[in-house]
């Protein structure tokens, strides 16, 4: 006689900050259950996972995109898929609402890895002119932007691809994005919008002072340097929060790290990806036209006829 295979276990991430997430999270534990190894609920909070979680096979979040991305980090060292559902306003990143889950529980959490889509996240490290040594800073899944910071003076950073030197942006700061970050940040500064089943990255400055100055797409397989030219490079105090104020180096809207004149900033893409559980119901097309209205027509006033 044949042995009955092992049910899928699963890690269970809610964000109790979200009065619909903690009042769902009763009900998607149960449609856990029903398919799989419920191995723990947790809070959708920062730091890394408690120990003794044991093998897992997949792990669930719940919440807006912010938890999703957040959680996403933490779980990066896993190498399991992670599936999102939806309790924030958007959800673009999140593929899944509460509906859904409730439609496709037999097959999502019966075999979570039957269908997937990978995205690299980039890798970030700072080459500091005054030691000259490399220092890791982290991943991004969305995007590394580099912002001006107090006192706010236009930015001179010289943008390197594969070796070659390229163009001075002068401006605000710049955005390299992957793919799947492209609607974020970098799609409000101007940036293309770039399908995450391409593997790519866009280039987008943040208010250039040229007209010339265009967002470009690269190949994920690049590697990125940007000299930090002239910056602020200021040496004061940032108030309460005690963070100093100048032009920072920020990972996913969530990691923040000072840059000082002279440094160099280098962009590669992880070795590890990121493992998403795909919506069959609701593609990414589907998604850009119904949460992001993409392309939609401007609409008549209320009791006007369009001409």
């Amino acid at each position: 006689m044949g042995t009955t295979p092992a049910l899928p276990r699963l890690l269970l991430l809610v964000n109790q900050d979200k009065a619909e997430a903690a009042q769902a999270s009763q009900e998607v534990s149960d449609l856990i259950r029903r398919h799989a190894t419920l191995v723990a609920s947790l809070p959708a909070i920062d730091g890394p996972l408690p120990g003794g979680l044991g093998t897992l096979d997949a792990v669930v979040v719940m919440g807006g995109d912010g938890t999703l991305l957040g959680q996403s980090r933490r779980c990066h060292g896993l190498s399991v898929p992670i599936l999102g559902i939806n309790m924030g306003r958007v959800g673009f990143m999140a593929e899944f609402d509460l509906e859904s889950v409730r439609q496709q529980a037999a097959t999502l959490f019966a075999n979570p890895a039957a269908r997937t889509h990978d995205s690299y996240p980039l890798q970030v490290a700072i080459r500091r002119r005054a030691t000259e040594e490399t220092e890791l800073v982290g991943l991004a899944i969305n995007e590394a932007v580099i912002t001006a910071g107090p006192p706010y003076k236009m930015l001179s950073l010289t943008l390197g691809i594969n070796g070659r030197t390229g163009p001075v942006v002068n401006g605000d700061g710049l955005i390299v994005s992957t793919s799947l970050g492209s609607t974020a940040y970098n799609l409000s500064a101007g940036g293309p919008i770039v399908s995450p089943m391409v593997d790519a990255w866009a280039i987008t400055p943040i208010a250039p002072f040229s007209l010339s100055f265009r967002p470009i797409v690269v190949t994920s397989l690049s590697t990125i340097e940007i000299s930090c030219e002239r910056i602020n490079d200021s040496a004061g105090t940032g108030g309460a929060s005690g963070f100093s104020p100048g032009t920072t180096l920020v990972l996913d809207g969530h990691s923040q790290t000072r840059v000082r004149t002279g440094d160099r900033i280098l962009i590669t893409r992880h070795e590890r990806p990121i493992r998403f559980v795909s919506n069959p119901a609701a593609d990414y097309w589907f998604r850009l036209i119904t949460k992001l209205n993409w392309a939609d027509s401007p609409r008549a006033r209320h009791g006007q006829a369009e001409g």
